[in-house]
């Protein structure tokens, strides 16, 4: 195989919450200013790569995240709805100490990675894998031999994702340290065999 396939999985930029510290789950929290200017620095790496397709999840942050980089490419962002993040239930909006207030042994449960107890309307990380690894994996699917695309998603669903395309066991995912706002990884096809490596982590233009 010679002419691989990449695809890069970019984090959306900065919000208010991200910067409380607030659960955004399914909430529609629109970028800060910082984060407009994280993806408008991410944008003008990103599209050095040539893309040829862009993705990304139906939530402001994600859509806003991908504007300037559809700006910089001339491509129009494919919104995915199975992108989004984990929907994190009665827990959104909530800081740590206000979840560990409010839902204590469901708290104590998600620190043991016990997901047998979780939060009222909180998808598990199996609901998570169940629609973004699909989702992901048709994206890489859609490139053509040589190309290159990138998926606008969220931090920890793009972990999910990321670790049910690299056939890793389905714990593995939480070895991976968390993405910064606006960083990207990404995946390319092995030359001669085909299958995925992550090739890079946790990128990050400078702001």
């Amino acid at each position: 195989m010679s002419l691989r396939r990449t695809l890069v999985v970019l984090r959306h930029g900065r919000t208010a919450w991200n910067d409380a510290g607030r659960a955004q789950g399914h909430a529609d929290i629109e970028l800060d200013e910082l984060g407009h200017a994280q993806a408008s620095a991410a944008a003008t790496e990103l599209a050095l790569l040539a893309p040829t397709r862009i993705w990304c999840s139906d939530l402001s942050r994600a859509r806003q995240t991908a504007a300037p980089l559809a700006g910089a490419t001339g491509l129009v962002p494919e919104v995915v709805p199975a992108l989004r993040e984990y929907d994190v239930g009665k827990r959104t909006g909530m800081t740590f100490d206000e979840f560990a207030a409010a839902f204590p042994d469901e708290y104590a449960a998600w620190l043991a990675g016990d997901e047998s107890l979780t939060v009222p309307g909180a998808e598990t990380t199996s609901d998570v894998r169940a629609r973004i690894v699909p989702a992901m994996r048709a994206c890489l699917d859609a490139l053509g031999a040589g190309e290159t695309g990138i998926v606008v998603t969220h931090g920890a669903a793009l972990r999910v994702g990321v670790a049910g395309l690299l056939a890793w066991p389905d714990e593995i995912d939480e070895t991976l340290a968390g993405m910064d706002n606006c960083g990207w990884l990404r995946l390319r096809e092995h030359t001669r065999f085909g299958h995925l490596q992550l090739a890079s982590y946790n990128q990050c233009a400078a702001t």
